[in-house]
């Protein structure tokens, strides 16, 4: 487990009495959930217990979904998320996400990085652009191994060197917040490890929030776990706390295998 962090954290990220409605069915009841800023909170819990729905509420991801209906609130630094008059895309370049599986875009690696800050106007000319590919490819712990094949497709890496990619894709916009829907679920023991690794070094500059089936990864990477079941947050906490003293008997149960 990771050593936990010797001072207390800022909020970046606050959810309160957040439900989700596909339609007339009700997904997510009641979330209020405070997001410490570089840490990393895992979501944990059965599958379809709410997890994706709820982390996808952060980004206006479920924005996509017809029918789907948010409601609460969600702050990102005081500021709510869901007012009519926020620009949606600025939203996504301050909240970046990374998916299950890695999904970079079918071109070079270069262009996969340079994509993001190039729509956000962020590089003000070729030599700026270029910087901010190979600092965020370092930062994802990939440009040594890619240095040399910059203009070659994105989508001839190995699974966990196409994660790192989105990775690198999704910091290369400098966003505030990184969400990880189970990251390392489509990977192997070695690049979970690379990626377990990388999340923990990105942490001292990211808010991280990360939906993982593995209560050993949560253990491994995150400092606070919150736990769902059936659309409810049971409860929140340290993670040393809510993986070995867990207060709610659903918690439990759901640690010891006794459901899930």
């Amino acid at each position: 487990m990771r050593t936990p962090d010797p001072q207390p954290r800022g909020i970046r990220l606050k959810a309160r009495h957040v439900g989700v409605f596909y339609g007339e069915k009700q997904a997510l009841f009641d979330v209020s959930l405070d997001v410490p800023e570089k840490a990393v909170t895992s979501l944990i819990g059965p599958s379809g217990c709410g997890k994706t729905t709820f982390l996808r509420c952060i980004n206006r991801m479920n924005d996509t979904i017809e029918g789907c209906r948010v409601v609460g609130d969600i702050t990102l630094d005081g500021q709510d998320i869901y007012d009519p008059s926020l620009d949606v895309v600025e939203l996504r370049a301050r909240v970046g996400m990374v998916f299950q599986k890695p999904n970079p875009f079918p071109k070079s690696v270069f262009e996969n990085v340079a994509y993001g800050p190039r729509i956000h106007g962020l590089a003000r000319s070729k030599a700026d652009l270029e910087e901010i590919v190979v600092a965020s490819l370092k930062r994802a712990g990939l440009f040594e191994e890619v240095k040399d094949r910059l203009r070659e497709p994105g989508t001839g890496l190995s699974g966990g060197q196409q994660q790192r990619l989105c990775i690198a894709r999704a910091i290369a916009v400098s966003p505030e917040v990184i969400l990880m829907d189970e990251p390392c679920s489509a990977l192997d023991p070695i690049a979970t490890a690379v990626i377990e690794e990388l999340i923990d070094e990105l942490r001292e500059h990211f808010t991280i929030v990360i939906v993982t089936h593995s209560m050993q990864q949560a253990a491994r990477v995150s400092q606070k776990t919150a736990f769902f079941h059936l659309g409810w947050l049971i409860e929140e906490g340290p993670t040393e706390v809510i993986l070995t003293h867990p207060r709610h008997k659903k918690t439990q149960d759901y640690i010891t295998g006794r459901i899930g």
